[in-house]
């Protein structure tokens, strides 16, 4: 199972590795693969001071955690994504994040769910015709079986 994994996700995984998020990014098994466009990594470096102020951990602490989450993770340059895929990502979420694009458009490139918590863009795209989620609930469940 291919998954796009968004900002909101690893950035709670990274506050918390030990919550259900953390704990299905660091220990799925091999049947599901993380994917993200690395503009995550871009957010993820603009949010640093306040990941380090929240879980009080050193830098080099902070690092660590978000590279062993990376290992986890797939990451796809944007260049990679087609036009057309980033065209109509850009349609589904003007009214939302321009931050969401390239996530919805790699879910779309991929052909597969897009895992975020966003409920303010869950609710957008659903609203546009675009129904390619998974919750951390839907997703847990699905690892257990």
């Amino acid at each position: 199972m291919k998954i796009v994994v968004d900002t909101n996700i690893v950035f709670s995984a990274i506050l918390n590795s030990q919550s259900w998020i953390g704990q299905i990014l660091l220990h799925s098994d091999k049947s599901v693969k993380f994917y993200s466009p690395r503009f995550l990594q871009v957010e993820i470096q603009n949010h640093f001071q306040k990941i380090k102020k929240i879980t009080k951990l050193s830098d080099s602490e902070v690092n660590e955690l978000i590279e062993i989450l990376y290992t986890k993770i797939h990451f796809i340059s944007e260049e990679f994504i087609p036009k057309e895929f980033l065209l109509n990502a850009d349609e589904l979420t003007k009214d939302v994040d321009f931050d969401d694009v390239m996530f919805v458009a790699l879910s779309l490139h991929l052909n597969c769910k897009l895992w975020t918590g966003d409920k303010v863009l869950v609710h957008s795209l659903i609203e546009k015709g675009f129904k390619k989620f998974i919750n951390t609930q839907e997703l847990r469940g699905k690892l257990k079986k």
